[in-house]
Formats: structure tokens, sequence, C-alpha cells
């Protein structure tokens, strides 16, 4: 007698499992179907342990990662005395290599190593690459003569080659940590345990704040003592904090639940395409229980519920006359699971979702350049403080802090008490609520610069407080969004691919970046000409910041409403969890 499976959803949520009539057709497997590998946890309390850890790791490496990156184009230009713009080009390279060493870092995991083997590989690169930027600005033969006058000898060929070749080691070290750190730390949850997923779901959010807090700790502390006492000091308390936050790693192994890779998942899902191509002209069956499933007692793989969304990749999973007559005629390269197929799907639909925030990181990122460009042009004193424009960057991080303990405190308790079953939002719901925010904190800038410009006019300044409510605004719209893409890129991956699909909501936020720099430029360049300064001229109170804030409002508001309708009509990921005869 069969007894009733469940289908795992989205934060928790279960339905009851198809029915007969819909399960899969089962075959006996070839052997090409990869066994996931998985180790118990060593101990009941290693659940507890283990994410402290983790969150603890999380804020020493942000510490180590900024106190190098957040002042790099400073060092390079008065210490290696380089030019302006060759250092600013260089520091945005490297920044745009640590957003793509993740993809490695995270294939590596999913494929070969799994997320603590990555992990410790990483540690070592990171560790090396920390070193040699320490000793390159301790060491007197490793860093130019100070200026003489107006006179800087700029850095040689080998003073050159050490510190970037230390730059690029923490670059491919932190690529690792990026796109494991974060699934190994969800990985200590049990999904079976509503409780714990509900931990699950915090230490999301206090991942985000504890590399913010490092990033806080970095802007501020570890900046002044490099500009005021000595770069090789600042570079030194990096390095200690990343070998701190590594031997604490180190030392929780054993409460550590592990998990090992399940085979190459790009290789499963290019086996899916070239079946699928193989088979064009087979004709899918209309009742799914008649695609092949592999055996479950042949594999401890999760499997996926089949979905009727792209249909065309079903082929992959449709067994011919021959397949079905001959065993040997079976080839993961013609026919493939529809676990396999699913992922394939699921990775489809995952992608509008995440070309969204690509557009939505091009507007958050205005935080970091415009906002700051914006604050310059006001009048920085609050009472007898000085308040440089770029320190709100520091108020954005203390506010993502104050946002993130509203929400756990007061905005998800009261939301869970008027849901059916206490769900609260789902994932899909507060990336929505952070996107529509974002236009909200866009109109908001464009309000306060249209003040600023008139009382410009009016002959006076206004006060640089005028910039906190869309700071406010746009931490509250990071957290609802941030948080919650990480979160729902790990839970809505297929098993095999959570580091990659970690990765790659990295890897938008570089991506923001690129597409904020062209759509400034491409506004800059349109709006100017035949004597007009255009809305971002080097005087902005000659332009119109406002224009282009408004105009960004307009196209968050297109992105968020494509958002809504991709979101509207997701198929969450369906996995089917028991299923006994």
């Amino acid at each position: 007698m069969e007894n009733d499976g469940v289908v795992s959803l989205e934060n928790g949520e279960r339905s009851p499992l198809l029915d007969k009539s819909q399960s899969s057709r089962h075959f006996e497997d070839n052997g090409s179907e990869e066994i996931d590998q998985r180790s118990e946890p060593q101990s009941v309390t290693s659940i507890n342990k283990a994410p402290p850890i983790i969150l603890a790791f999380s804020f020493l490496e942000g510490i180590a990662f900024n106190g190098i990156g957040i002042n790099l184009v400073l060092y390079l230009g008065s210490v290696l005395h380089w030019p302006i713009s060759s250092s600013a080009a260089n520091v945005s390279f490297w920044g745009g290599t640590t957003y793509f060493t993740p993809l490695l870092g995270g294939l590596l995991a999913d494929t070969y190593f799994g997320n603590y083997r990555t992990i410790l590989i990483s540690i070592i690169l990171y560790l090396l690459g920390l070193v040699i930027v320490t000793l390159s600005a301790t060491i007197p033969s490793l860093t130019p003569p100070s200026c003489d006058g107006n006179s800087c000898q700029p850095a040689t060929a080998l003073q050159t080659f050490v510190f970037f070749s230390g730059l690029y080691v923490i670059a491919f070290g932190t690529g690792g940590i990026r796109a494991a750190l974060l699934p190994f730390g969800a990985d200590q949850f049990n999904e079976e345990n509503p409780i714990e997923m509900r931990k699950k779901v915090s230490f999301f959010s206090l991942f985000y704040v504890c590399s913010m807090s490092g990033l806080l700790i970095s802007g501020t502390l570890i900046v002044w003592i490099q500009a005021n006492v000595s770069w090789a000091i600042g570079f030194g308390i990096s390095t200690f904090c990343m070998a701190l936050a590594s031997g604490g790693f180190l030392l929780g192994t054993s409460t550590y639940k592990l998990m090992m890779p399940t085979g190459s998942p790009l290789k499963s899902l290019l086996q899916v395409i070239v079946a699928t191509v193989r088979k064009m002209r087979v004709e899918i069956p209309t009742e799914p229980n008649l695609l092949y499933v592999v055996n479950q007692e042949k594999s401890n793989k999760r499997r996926l519920a089949h979905t009727d969304e792209f249909r065309l990749f079903d082929k992959a999973a449709t067994i011919s006359n021959l397949e079905g007559s001959n065993d040997r005629a079976q080839s993961s390269w013609t026919l493939c699971t529809v676990t396999q197929v699913e992922e394939l799907k699921i990775l489809l639909r995952m992608l509008p979702i995440w070309v969204t925030s690509v557009v939505y990181t091009a507007a958050c990122t205005q935080m970091n350049s415009t906002f700051i460009q914006q604050g310059n042009a006001m009048n920085t004193r609050i009472g007898s403080f000085t308040i440089p424009a770029a320190s709100l960057s520091s108020l954005g991080v203390i506010c993502v802090m104050i946002w993130v303990f509203i929400y756990i405190r007061v905005i998800a308790p009261v939301i869970e008490r008027f849901t059916p079953n206490g769900a609260g939002l789902t994932n899909l719901q507060r990336m929505g609520i952070g996107r529509f925010t974002m236009i909200i904190a866009m109109l908001t800038a464009g309000f306060v610069e249209t003040i600023r410009l008139k009382s410009v006019k009016n002959g006076h300044l206004i006060n640089i407080g005028w910039q906190f409510p869309q700071y406010f605004i746009i931490s509250g719209s990071e957290v609802f969004n941030y948080i919650t893409q990480l979160e729902f890129f790990y839970a809505q991956a297929p098993d095999s691919m959570r580091s990659i699909c970690t990765a790659f909501a990295l890897l938008s936020t570089a991506l923001g970046n690129y597409l904020s720099s062209f759509i400034v430029t491409v506004v800059s360049a349109a709006t100017a000409g035949d004597g007009n300064p255009g809305w971002i001229p080097d005087d902005l109170n000659k332009g119109h910041l406002d224009y282009f804030f408004y105009s960004l409002a307009g196209i968050c508001t297109i992105n968020f409403c494509i958002y809504a309708f991709v979101a509207r009509n997701y198929r969450l990921k369906q996995v089917i969890e028991d299923q006994r005869e």
C-alpha cells in the first residue's frame, strides 16, 4: 500500500504529493546517476554550535576583506604613486574579479570538493594573499620611497607585481568563501524541523548583518589606522582577523554537518540539453508517470516533482521504444531523469528573477556614488561636527542593522499572526517589497535634490541631514531584497547547485555596478551638449541630478512590474520527500 508523501515548498510550506496517476514511471538505473554521499551530524548539538562559528567567521572575514579593499585606491595613489585614473581602474577591475571568482568557487564546491573543503582551500589562499599584501607594505624594499616635494617615484615592476600578486590571490580566496560559506551555514539546519527552519531564516539575516558589521569596522577603525598610523598595521589587522576566523572555523570542524557533492551539475544540465536535441522528433507522453525516474533505492538524491513548464525538455526524460525494451540502450546522454530535467527548469525559472536583481542593484549602488556626490554639494556640518558625505555609507550599515532588528522583532511576528499557519511573507513577497521600496528611495532622493537645487538658487545650502531618509529607506530595501535573495537562491536552487547559485546571486551585485556605470555614462552623454552641462555635470548646482533619480525611479517601476509578473507565475521547487511502496 502506498503511503502519502509530501512535497516541500518554499519557506517550509507543504502540500499533498501528486496522486498515483501522476507519479513517474520507475526504471532500474544503469549506474550513470551520481550518488549523494552525505554524512549525518556528528552530534545532536552540532546544529546549535555550528551557525555561530560561521557567523563569527563572516564577521571577521568582512573586516579582513574590506580592510584591504575599502581604502585600496588611496594606497595605490599615496604609497605606490599611481595616477588617479590608473588607481581607480585597477581597483574597479580587482573588485569586479572578486565577484566573478565565486563562480569558480561554487563550481568546485558543487562538483568536486564540497563546501567544507572549498572553504579550507580558500582560507589557505586568502591568508597567503593577506600575508603578501601586508609584507609588501611592511618591507621597505617592496614600497617606493616617499615623495620629495612634488617629485614622486612610482612603484617598480617588482613592487607592483608583489602587491598585486597578493591582491589577486585574495580575490581567488574570497571567491571560494563567498560561494561556499553561506550555503555551508544553511546546511547546518534540519529542513524537516519547523523550529530549525525558523532559525534558518534568521541565519540569513544575521549572516548579512555580520558581513555589514565587518564593513562598518573596517570602514572606520582600520581606515583611520591606515591613514593616521600605518598602512602595514592596517593590513596586519586584516590578516590577524582572517587568521582568527580561520582558527575558529577549524576548531569547530567536529560540530559541522558535512555534505559531499553529487557530481558535476553542469554535466547533468548538458545531458538534458543533448538528450532533448537528440529526441526532437520523439513525442512527449501525455501522462507524466510515463517519464523516466531512477528507482529511489538506487539513489539518495532527492527527487523533484514534475512540472508542466518548459515541456520541450521533457523529451529528455521520454522513454523511447528502444530504451523501454533494452536496458543497454539507456544512456545519460539520451535518457535523463525527471529530476535532471526539473533542475534545468528551475534555473530557467530563476533567470528572470536574477535579471531583475541586476537592475535593482544598479539603483541601489547609487548609495555609493551619486548619493555621495549629492551630499558633497550640501552643508556637511551638523551642530559642531562636520559629516563627510562618504561617511553616510556607515549610516547605511547601521540602518541595515536597525531594519533587521525591526523585521525580526516587530514586522515578522505581526505578519505571522495574520497569515495562514503563521507562514508569514514568502521570499518572493519580501523581494517584491524590497524592489518596490527602491522606487520610494529613488523618488525621495530626487525630491531632496529638487529642494537642494531650489535652495542653491536662493543663496543657501540645505543640511546633509536631508539625506538621512533616503539612506534609511534604501537600507530597508536592502534588508527585504538582498537578504531574502540569498535565502531564495539557496532554497530554490537544485541541491547540487546551491553554491553556484549563491555565486550567481552575488554576481548580480557586480553586474548591477557595471549597469549603473553604463546608465550614468549614457545619461551624461545624452543630456549634455550645445552648452548644456547635462544632468550630472562636475558642478551639480548646474545640473539636474533630480531628473536622474526620477528616471531611475521609472526604471525601478518597470523592473518591479516585470518582477511582479514573474513572481506571480513562479512555480516553487517541489521536492518529493517520502514515497514508500
